[in-house]
């Protein structure tokens, strides 16, 4: 830009009717050429993140839901002397097999998609290893804390008291 004055002058000389207009330098130039793609990934990671938050709400919701369901069962079971933190266990495995599922099936179908989302992706291959490593741990990670902290307080009922649970 320390240019334009001196490249303003010399194209004056050359000729005086020519305008100069639009004088943009280059990584400006590439800046608003990749501007509407940033818009797109931003959007793109916003709604991937609001996902998150509400997979981890679901999965939470129905095992919650699920557990308090079988709240009569967990109190026989630990009125009959089952270790809480073997109930606990089985609660955690049974509901976090069909997430392990879930995500066996979300790899396969992102790794089919990827061709689809090659055209958004800038600096970054469609089956970059980081994200395919990642992107899952991170989920099977909210999943099981979603999964293991309904499991816990529905361990920590009284038996009698879910005994009595109707």
């Amino acid at each position: 830009m320390q240019l334009v004055a001196a490249l303003h002058g010399r194209i004056a000389q050359i000729d005086r009717d020519q305008p100069l207009h639009d004088i943009a330098t280059l990584d400006e130039i590439h800046a608003k050429s990749l501007s509407s793609r940033r818009v797109n990934m931003l959007l793109l990671a916003a709604f991937s993140g609001l996902g998150l938050v509400l997979a981890a709400v679901g999965i939470y919701g129905v095992v919650s839901y699920s557990l308090s369901q079988r709240t009569h069962e967990i109190g026989i079971r630990i009125a009959l002397g089952a270790e809480r933190g073997k109930v606990r266990s089985s609660m955690v495995w049974q509901g976090f097999q069909p997430v392990l599922v879930g995500a066996g099936l979300g790899l396969a179908g992102s790794l089919a998609l990827t061709r689809f989302m090659q055209t958004l992706l800038f600096g970054v291959k469609p089956t970059d290893p980081g994200t395919f490593v990642a992107v899952p741990i991170i989920l099977l990670a909210v999943a099981l804390v979603a999964i293991y902290l309904p499991a816990r307080r529905a361990t920590k009922v009284d038996p009698m008291v879910a005994l009595r649970y109707e």
